[in-house]
């Protein structure tokens, strides 16, 4: 179990929900799936980690500060006297490397990874020695696409390709490690400067009644569900969940969009559209939350 584990971004979570109910620009939309294709890289990536035998602790997705700069890190560990921290990318298709630049084939030139990694490894230099700890680092860039290509790769850089990843993670469980008391304080101080809040976010403004109202499918994600007695039945993919179930979903999706509205019967059922008996929504609000206030002031939380 990673010291750290890696959860949803926010902003990642509110993309997805706002994918489902607005018709996104097209640069809000490839900024949604830019982020969603690198969590899913990351994922990737903990997969391999999350097998390591060594003694090590592991911190995923740290959003550290120093001297009023902000830098991020995909996937740390503590292992012995070294750190090793990673870039993860999750690019696909055929690109190529020419006189310290990256480009995607033919020639669209994109950021060098490996100079997101030197500054990031610069900053994480001087933290640690603000911290107390004169640590040997290991930086690298991890490309986790099993369809990626690299033409030109220069081999004097610290580049994970996808078919070394494995050979990469076994050869780091040989290293001779034991997590000493100084090392869990280490990742206990990283933990704790780590900011929730990143300056990079990108939400698009969105109101209420911008949005579709109803119960997604949890299997494809479309509209077009109906009730059926106590079940939800979606009529594009056959799939079906619980009244209850759907509706609980789609009151915690309303809590990610507007986390400063009250929760009441009818704010849900205007919400959900397809349940149209408030005493039903009223039910399953009554039974998953405490009530506040009495009869039409009542709202749950």
């Amino acid at each position: 179990m990673p010291y750290k584990p890696r959860v949803k971004p926010q902003e990642l979570i509110i993309l997805e929900l706002l994918n489902k109910r607005k018709k996104l620009t097209s640069k809000e939309k490839q900024h949604y799936l830019n982020l969603k294709k690198g969590f899913e890289g990351e994922m990737l990536f903990d997969t391999f980690t999350e097998k390591l035998q060594c003694e090590c602790s592991i911190l995923n997705d740290l959003l550290l500060v120093v001297n009023s700069t902000t830098f991020q890190i995909d996937s740390l560990i503590i292992a012995g006297e070294r750190i090793f921290f990673y870039e993860v990318k999750n690019y696909e298709g055929d690109y190529y490397y020419e006189s310290d630049k990256l480009f995607k084939k033919p020639k669209l030139e994109i950021l060098n990874p490996l100079h997101q990694l030197s500054r990031s490894e610069s900053l994480l230099r001087q933290l640690l020695l603000s911290l107390g700890f004169n640590l040997q680092i290991d930086a690298s860039v991890v490309f986790i696409n099993p369809n990626f290509t690299l033409y030109q790769a220069p081999l004097d850089k610290p580049i994970i390709f996808p078919t070394q990843v494995t050979q990469y993670m076994t050869n780091l469980n040989t290293i001779p490690s034991r997590l000493t008391e100084r090392h869990k304080k280490l990742a206990g101080q990283l933990l704790s400067l780590h900011n929730s809040d990143s300056p990079y976010t990108q939400i698009p403004s969105y109101d209420y009644n911008q949005l579709e109202k109803g119960i997604t499918c949890l299997k494809c994600h479309s509209f077009s569900v109906a009730v059926e007695k106590r079940t939800c039945v979606c009529h594009k993919c056959r799939y079906k969940e619980s009244v209850t179930k759907a509706v609980l979903r789609s009151v915690k999706e309303f809590q990610v969009l507007f986390p400063n509205e009250k929760i009441t019967s009818n704010v849900i059922q205007n919400w959900c559209q397809v349940v149209k008996s408030k005493s039903s929504i009223r039910r399953i609000l009554a039974t998953n939350f405490n009530s506040v206030g009495k009869q039409q002031w009542t709202y749950y939380e």
